[in-house]
């Protein structure tokens, strides 16, 4: 063994050959001479003392430090653990006190020479007399596999906090189910801090039944699996749903991993919600652009047309070629005002946007109207890049307008402007008249007995007459002056700018003669006749509402004055109208506080004298102007909406004192006018019903009195209301018979009892031999349909005989008898 590989003592050579001691040292040196020999395994050797006693040729290799340095020295100088400097010094002592080598240890060791190694050590005694003499180190060099374990453990560091702190979604899968899981992927799918809940969900967990291309998300998911372990990833698209129930798209890497034999699926997903949002915003932008009916185009800060949509090419004829590069303004007309367009640029540029409605030019040269809608597109520095123009055509839009336009301000049936175009063309002609001081007229005007024609031809016939009286009046005005239609057989004329009240009363003057010549309607020719009411401003009204009002009176004067006149205004007028207001308000009054009555006129049979009938007829004790007669306020009632109610009054009380006056022992039957509108309700029949079940009445005796506008409805529904009267048992007559439109050979078509004739052909009987005629002729007509006829309104004894000698059947009038209170009538009756 080298003299420098052991250090050991003289007293060794020199004890007896068999002693213990000598058998000991020679095993000592037998064990140096072996790890001498040793590269591996780095020996050192030291005393109690810590003074290094053997350092062997791997010691010198593996701690730089020869063994001339070592030799002698003591250890700590030599080598120093670190980190562990303690546990070393403890290990160390125990191995001193009890004997006992130490089971192998990892140390990092610093050595003299400045290297730092890991070594696997393993501290083994010698004992010599049961006292421990020398400690043996035996270390091996594991430096490499120490840095590969740091590496790795660095690596895996590194990963793990990669793995918590990533802001992309990891998921671990392992047998298709989440394994492990960062906070990104806790919080992307909803599920906070409840890692619990998502730990074991497989991936169709957190998708919706179907993707968007309408695959089952289970089914799709298997074949993603496959595709990332057939190429070790796979990167796609996902719609997730999240633990909240929102839908959101990520994008995922799919990795597959082999580990031991088992294969696990490593996932990253990114929510990529934002850029699918703008992606799609993109393609919609695209689609509008090219599919828009709106005409888009792009300008540079320039104006210079940089981009055109389809529609631009529909809507202007110029195709992308034609426009591109040049400037906008190509596209305008000289329609507009002067600095129109200069003002559009400089209000677009101040807030970024306008729009409005400007006239355009198509490339054949046509101008069109558009609505245009401007906005600035700014770059990252807030400046003006681009405009983008979207506009369309109108044209239809403005046609449609102006077509409502029309309609809400004319009249539907003559074409002519209403009364809110009228309003508004007088409230300017006023205006102006009062800036130049000049005057202006209103006339108004109505149709005389227009009724008459709706009723007795019908409706279509009057719409007639009103379109070619429309026609008339605008051939007598100026182009400045306006004709309107108010409503029915209504029409307001305004002359704006008159000189003086002879030019309105010569195109008055005009109105009625126009208006009075014959109509050719159909196979009729009417003959029509107006009134025309004349208010001047500003002598008659200074505002609008006064001046209408004030011709409307001065109209209804001209009506009461005879037919066909015209009338200016006056405050005479006015005071009758005023007169007419007040008697409606108290014709309003009258039905409830019972200021109505009846009077009876009989009706007697020429042959025996008998009567018949007794005609009741409505009388009004008025509180202040006493009785007033029928043709004083029936007219009113009408026009105020009270003829039905008051028709059912004189119905109800007729029918009341006919059974007073048979239960009197008086055969006497009653008759009763009916209005048009009372007889056109649609509950008169089961009126009629019930007031003859309350009174008691016999159908029989009762007679209901229609007019000749009742017949020329000539409507299904009124000759069944006719046939279900007489069925009822009740008679029918045809008051006032000869004054309408109707012929004798037009009641057959009829089921009629009676017809009277009216009392204007008996009071000139005797004086126009004309009406001696017609009556002749309507007995014979009568008499062969079956018809009884009674004549009105006879008066002498002279026209009585002439009446029986033609034949007539009945007659009434003031010769038998006036009008009488019931009471009054009933004893005339029983004298007879």
């Amino acid at each position: 063994m080298p003299e420098h590989s052991f250090h050991h003592s003289d007293d060794a050579h020199n004890a007896p050959t068999g002693s213990k001691q000598v058998q000991e040292s020679l095993a000592c040196e037998r064990f140096a001479a072996t790890i001498e020999q040793t590269p591996i395994l780095a020996v050192q050797a030291f005393n109690r003392d810590g003074i290094v006693q053997v350092w062997n040729k791997a010691s010198e290799a593996l701690y730089g430090i020869s063994h001339e340095q070592a030799i002698g020295k003591p250890l700590q100088d030599l080598l120093q653990p670190m980190g562990e400097e303690g546990s070393f010094t403890e290990e160390l002592a125990r191995v001193w006190d009890s004997g006992l080598s130490t089971k192998p240890h990892d140390w990092k060791i610093h050595t003299v020479a400045g290297k730092q190694v890991w070594v696997y050590s393993a501290m083994v005694p010698v004992v010599q007399d049961g006292k421990t003499q020398f400690v043996y180190c035996m270390d091996v060099d594991i430096t490499d596999r120490k840095n590969t374990e740091e590496r790795l453990q660095t690596s895996e560091t590194r990963f793990r906090t990669f793995f918590e702190q990533s802001a992309d979604a990891i998921v671990l899968l392992r047998n298709g189910q989440f394994a492990e899981f960062n906070p990104a992927a806790l919080k992307l799918f909803g599920y906070g801090d409840d890692a619990g809940a998502m730990e074991g969900l497989e991936p169709r967990n957190v998708s919706p039944k179907y993707q968007p291309d309408g695959r089952l998300s289970e089914e799709k998911m298997v074949e993603m699996a496959k595709l990332a372990l057939q190429h070790g990833n796979h990167r796609f698209e996902w719609e997730y749903l999240a633990r909240n129930n929102k839908l959101f798209w990520g994008e995922a890497l799919l990795t597959a991993i082999h580990n031991d034999g088992e294969i696990l699926l490593y996932a990253v997903v990114r929510d990529i919600s934002a850029r699918k949002e703008a992606e799609h915003a993109l393609r919609l932008a695209a689609q509008v652009f090219e599919n828009s009916r709106d005409g888009i185009l792009i300008m540079d800060i320039q104006k210079r047309i940089v981009s055109v949509n389809p529609a631009f090419t529909t809507i202007t004829g110029y195709t992308a070629h034609d426009a591109l590069g040049k400037p906008a303004s190509m596209l305008g007309t000289g329609l507009q005002l002067p600095g129109y367009r200069e003002h559009i640029w400089e209000k677009m540029l101040k807030s970024g946007h306008w729009q409005g409605e400007i006239w355009g030019r198509r490339r054949d040269g046509t101008a069109y109207p558009a609505w245009v809608s401007i906005t600035a597109v700014y770059d990252e520095h807030g400046r003006a890049r681009n405009f983008i123009a979207i506009f369309s055509d109108i044209t239809e839009r403005k046609q449609t307008e102006e077509h409502i336009r029309h309609m809400v301000e004319h009249d539907f049936l003559t074409g002519l402007p209403n009364r809110a175009l009228l309003l508004d063309r007088l409230q300017q002609a006023m205006a102006a008249a009062k800036r130049h001081r000049a005057k202006l007229a209103v006339l108004f005007l109505d149709l005389d007995r227009f009724k008459n024609v709706n009723d007795s031809l019908g409706h279509h016939v009057g719409d007639k007459l009103l379109q070619a009286v429309a026609e008339r009046l605008k051939k007598c005005v100026r182009t400045n002056d306006t004709v309107s239609r108010q409503g029915g057989d209504e029409f307001v004329i305004m002359l704006a700018d008159i000189g003086d009240d002879g030019q309105a009363a010569h195109i008055a003057a005009n109105i009625l003669k126009s208006i009075n010549q014959p109509y050719q309607l159909d196979e009729h020719v009417l003959h029509i006749t107006t009134c025309i009411g004349i208010a001047v401003y500003p002598g008659d009204g200074n505002d609008i509402d006064n001046l209408i009002k004030h011709a409307d009176t001065a109209m209804y004067h001209a009506k009461e004055s005879g037919r066909n006149g015209y009338q200016f205004f006056n405050h005479d007028m006015n005071v009758r109208i005023v007169e007419r207001i007040n008697l409606e308000n108290h014709l309003r009054r009258a039905l409830q506080d019972g200021q109505f009555y009846l009077d009876f006129q009989p009706e007697l049979d020429i042959a025996s004298g008998r009567a018949t009938s007794a005609e009741a007829l409505i009388r009004w004790q008025h509180p202040e102007r006493g009785v007033l007669l029928p043709q004083k306020f029936l007219a009113v009632a009408e026009e105020c909406g009270l003829i039905v109610p008051i028709g059912d009054w004189v119905l109800r009380t007729a029918c009341h004192q006919g059974r007073m006056w048979r239960e009197q022992g008086l055969q006497i039957g009653v008759a009763v006018n009916l209005a048009a509108v009372q007889f056109r309700q649609k509950n008169f029949l089961e009126n009629v019903a019930e007031i003859l079940k309350e009174t008691r009445l016999p159908p029989q005796a009762l007679e209901l009195e229609i007019t000749e506008s009742v017949l020329f409805d000539n409507t299904e529904a009124s000759i069944n209301t006719m046939r279900a009267l007489r069925q009822m048992g009740i008679k029918l007559a045809v008051d006032d018979f000869g004054t309408g439109y109707s012929s004798l050979s037009y009641l057959k078509h009829f089921p009629i009892d009676k017809i009277k004739i009216d009392q204007s052909f008996i009071s000139d009987l005797d004086i126009d031999p004309n009406d001696a005629a017609i009556i002749r002729a309507i007995l014979i007509m009568a008499k062969s349909m079956k018809l009884s006829v009674i004549a009105e309104g006879v008066e002498t004894a002279d026209q009585l005989a002439f009446l029986r000698s033609q034949g007539c059947d009945e007659y009434q009038g003031n010769y038998a008898a006036r009008p009488l209170r019931a009471a009054e009538l009933g004893a005339f009756l029983h004298a007879r």
